[in-house]
């Protein structure tokens, strides 16, 4: 769980005749990465006949989910199935011709009433407004000699329709006054037409489309088009309940082509990357160590001739070419997204998801603390997880509820329920209720100290942890005088010595940086030693690591040399400055979440009454809601920008082993 899986190289030589076996096994077992073989520089001439297969079968694919859409069926693979050879194209083909053949016959007639239906409904829109006005539409339409344009126009723009139509004979009705958009039919000989069609584009006339296959006034058309919409959604209405009678027909054949497709595209997709010899297959690729002893017996099983090498890779050094496979836990699935928002862990890196489902639960907790809030996310996240409300944020389930528990444990170290504290809890909720830890609006230095005292615990094991990476990964020069160094970490040490003796004995002052203060060291002294490794750290790392100690030459080289590492300097001690106080947010927050809460009661008053409750509830759920969300953004940005940047890296390659179907169990 601390570190990835660890990883092992493996190198296939597959007999031409064992091709399909050894891919269903490698595809099926799902723990094996595959590398692109091109890189071996072999010419390859069986592959690509394999690439025409892999087309089409991605092809049929696409087919056959398409025919699962229209008939309403979900793409649903097995999850335990007996993965069989690759499917000849020619006995499934016919199949999927005749199925989509039938299906394509409704599915066309049902698109055909949907648009005949959207149609109709648009005309009537258009319609409507001149509902009332006597006229024959259909003569509007019909002369030979006249033309006539009927729309709604801009009740301001009346005035400028009128002047572009002075220079040509027209009639102009306002079949409609409206304030907004009267109704206006413009007549004229045709031979004028465009003449026409620009004065009304000029003043923005919207033009009503008239059906050609209704007469009569607009009343009587509407009255037509209303029978005509309910007729085509009895329709429509036929058409789906068809299609829903040939997926319940076809589900069985259907899943079954898609699974046999399916698995044969994913087999020779990894085929078309397989490197080909005369009349062998090579086949790179990673597999974690522990699953190595099945995966190879396995082979075996599948080729009596096949030749198995396989190589373990050490964690220390650097390794951007080997895939990083994470221990999956359901329970820790939300931590690693976060994690995974800010980088997925390199090989041989330590993996943070540990670190913090107990610091991100903890740091959020002490911010929002309440009781009766804490239990309302524990009871909202549960439900998310188990997709009972709010679907679309399942995958955020389990951290509100982890969320939740830790505000709820805060709430009643805090002595706060649903934002009742102190004597309102007795007064109005009828029992006793008392802080068990402290108050935060009681005791607001206090807590600010707290929180940078904790700040400052994390800060410190977080370099321990970029150390322990460096060393696992044998840099020894960022050991040494790396960001989260040796020489950083004392230097820090030494920062916190002189900021407890700067606040002294002020309710501020964090008492671990008191503490350090406290011990008997030179920390002026060592502070100026440190300083000047950190001051001069990528000077010491190119010394380490053997590169050129400056770069550039001359006396405007070290200059600059001099420049960038004063700065260095100064942006170390910000960023520790900043870094440190950053987590009296933390306090800050918890202060200001019970001042919300005062903030509430005093807009719903002081007499219990049913008002009072109301505004009690509103404001819980505003504060569950906003402030909520709000202290989720910053635990995210304490995590992001201070813990994580301490020793994590990432840029790791994610293991994406072949799979059959999303329905295999994660490695």
């Amino acid at each position: 769980m601390l570190f990835p899986k660890q990883m092992s190289e493996v190198e296939l030589i597959v007999p031409s005749k064992d091709l399909v076996a050894v891919t269903r096994t490698l595809s099926g077992y799902g723990v094996f990465h595959q590398v692109d073989s091109a890189y071996l520089g072999l010419e390859s001439q069986g592959p690509n006949a394999w690439q025409d297969k892999a087309g089409a079968y991605s092809t049929l694919e696409r087919r056959i989910q398409a025919i699962m859409q229209n008939v309403g069926l979900a793409e649903e693979y097995p999850v335990k199935a007996e993965i069989e050879s690759v499917v000849d194209m020619d006995a499934v083909r016919p199949g999927v011709d005749r199925i989509e053949e039938e299906v394509k016959g409704v599915s066309d007639q049902l698109s055909g009433e949907r648009k005949r239906l959207e149609l109709l409904e648009s005309q009537l829109r258009q319609l409507e407004p001149i509902a009332d006005v006597d006229v024959e539409v259909g003569a509007l339409k019909k002369s030979s000699f006249m033309h006539s344009i009927l729309g709604v126009v801009p009740s301001a723009n009346i005035s400028r329709l009128r002047t572009s139509l002075l220079r040509v004979p027209h009639v102009f009705f306002i079949l409609r006054e409206d304030a907004q958009k009267p109704v206006v039919w413009i007549l004229g000989i045709r031979s004028n037409s465009d003449v026409l069609e620009r004065a009304a584009k000029s003043a923005y006339l919207n033009p009503l489309s008239l059906p050609d296959e209704f007469g009569g006034t607009p009343e009587q058309i509407t009255a037509m088009l209303r029978k005509e919409i309910e007729s085509a959604k009895q329709r429509i209405s036929g058409f789906e309940a068809d299609l829903a009678r040939l997926g319940g027909s076809y589900k069985s054949e259907l899943q079954k082509l898609l699974w046999d497709v399916h698995i044969s595209r994913v087999m020779a997709d990894a085929i078309v990357r397989f490197g080909q010899l005369r009349h062998t297959y090579v086949v790179v690729g990673w597999a974690p160590t522990a699953d190595l002893e099945d995966l190879t017996s396995r082979l075996k099983e599948a080729s009596r001739e096949i030749l198995i090498e396989t190589m373990a890779t050490s964690r220390s050094g650097h390794h951007a070419q080997v895939p990083v496979a994470l221990t999956q836990n359901k329970w820790l699935k939300p931590i690693q997204m976060l994690v995974g928002t800010y980088g997925h862990p390199s090989y041989g890196e330590l993996d943070p998801t540990l670190l913090m489902a107990f610091t991100f639960p903890l740091l959020y907790g002490a911010m929002f603390g309440d009781l009766g809030q804490g239990l309302v996310m524990l009871v909202l996240g549960i439900l998310m997880h188990n997709k009972i409300m709010m679907k679309g944020m399942q995958g955020l389930g389990l951290l509100i509820a982890y969320c939740g528990v830790s505000a709820s444990l805060f709430g009643y170290l805090y002595g706060s329920i649903f934002g009742f504290e102190g004597h309102l809890v007795e007064e109005y909720l009828h029992f006793h209720f008392e802080p068990m830890w402290i108050s935060p609006m009681e005791n607001i230095l206090s807590l600010l100290s707290i929180a940078i005292d904790v700040g400052i615990v994390i800060l410190m094991f977080s370099f321990l942890l970029g150390m322990l990476n460096s060393i696992r990964s044998q840099d020894w020069a960022h050991l040494l005088f790396g960001h989260s160094g040796i020489a950083a970490f004392v230097f820090y040490i030494c920062f916190l010595a002189m900021l407890g003796a700067f606040l002294g004995d002020t309710a501020l002052a964090p008492r671990v940086a008191v503490a350090i203060n406290s011990l008997p060291l030179p920390f002026t002294t060592l502070l100026a030693v440190f300083g000047v490794f950190v001051m001069f750290g990528g000077f010491f790392r190119n010394m380490v690591e053997g590169h050129t100690l400056i770069e550039g030459k001359g006396v405007g080289g070290f200059m600059m040399f001099l420049i960038q590492s004063l700065m260095d300097l100064i942006e170390t001690v910000i960023s520790m400055l900043s870094n440190t106080l950053s987590f009296i947010r933390v306090g800050a927050f918890a202060v200001a979440h019970g001042g919300l809460s005062l903030a509430i009661f005093s807009l719903a008053g002081e007499e219990p009454d049913a008002g009072f409750w109301i505004t009690i509830v509103i404001g819980n759920l505003f504060i569950i809601g906003f402030e909520g969300l709000i202290v989720g953004i910053q635990t995210m940005r304490l995590h992001y920008y201070e813990i994580l940047g301490k020793f994590f890296h990432g840029g790791g390659m994610q293991f994406e082993p072949l799979k059959l179907s999303s329905s295999q169990e994660e490695t």
